[in-house]
């Protein structure tokens, strides 16, 4: 397994653009738009590639023959490696089995919870579905603002802009959110975490003390009214382990369409 140079980056997207799953965050890394690590079979022709995400999101694809790069990948997801410094999540490219060789690895671990096997859930939006929920959810009279600097700056929580774009003004520049506002502090965002292809994948967070109030629906259908204006595909996935966001999909229209294995690496 080689680590690619930031210059040969892209000759990840040719095969990506092959992966029939979600891959908005590791295009972002493939096409240079947040820092991140590639990982191939070659530098010169490669055919298997392993994307990591600053966020701590990594994905496997490509060519699944290689033994020489399964060898590397399984020092490197196991951590015997040593070059894995934080906990990933991994997903496999369901059209190269991986899930199946990562399961194997899993299953020999001494400690079941050094690979952990979680769920992952894409979604598609139902059109009719969504206008339907927002008709009867929108809270029309929310201090509704479009996410700026000021918000950018304060936001905390684990789903934020700043783990998914250089800086402020990379988001600004490219990006797009909407914040609820309660009083100066933003109660609730979402906002775009990757864009590209035509497609937008919505990042949400709402502050624990203003849970619960149907915030998160409005800034979420804020982002999806933009999607459908600008011509972008909204794109929700999340953990089916986390019922709070899965609930929330669904509530906004979207329809689960494909699920798949979902790792958690721990880093000892």
């Amino acid at each position: 397994m080689i680590e690619l140079e930031v210059q040969d980056y892209y000759k990840g997207l040719p095969a990506l653009d092959q992966v029939k799953i979600n891959t908005l965050f590791a295009r972002a890394v493939l096409e240079q738009r947040i820092p991140g690590k590639v990982y191939a079979d070659s530098k010169d022709i490669p055919r298997a590639f392993y994307v990591v995400h600053p966020y701590g999101m990594s994905l496997v694809y490509g060519d699944s023959s290689n033994s020489s790069f399964k060898r590397g990948l399984y020092d490197y997801i196991t951590g015997r490696a040593g070059t894995r410094l934080h906990v990933e999540w991994l997903q496999g490219d369901p059209a190269g089995e991986w899930s199946v060789w990562i399961d194997t690895i899993a299953a020999e671990q001494d400690d079941h919870r050094s690979i952990l096997r979680n769920t992952r859930v894409n979604f598609s939006l139902d059109r009719e579905a969504y206008f339907a929920a927002r008709a009867r959810f929108f809270k029309q009279d929310a201090a509704l603002v479009r996410t700026g600097k000021e918000q950018y700056a304060a936001l905390t929580g684990s789903v934020v802009p700043k783990y998914f774009w250089r800086d402020e003004e990379h988001f600004l520049a490219e990006g797009v959110g909407f914040s609820i506002m309660e009083g100066d502090e933003a109660a609730s965002t979402a906002f775009a975490s990757c864009s590209a292809a035509g497609q937008l994948e919505i990042g949400i967070e709402t502050a624990e003390a203003f849970r619960g109030r149907g915030y998160a629906f409005t800034v979420s259908s804020a982002l999806i009214d933009y999607c459908l204006d600008h011509q972008l595909e909204p794109v929700w996935a999340c953990r089916l382990e986390n019922q709070g966001s899965y609930r929330l999909a669904q509530k906004l229209g979207f329809r689960p369409s494909l699920t798949l294995p979902y790792y958690r690496l721990s880093h000892r």
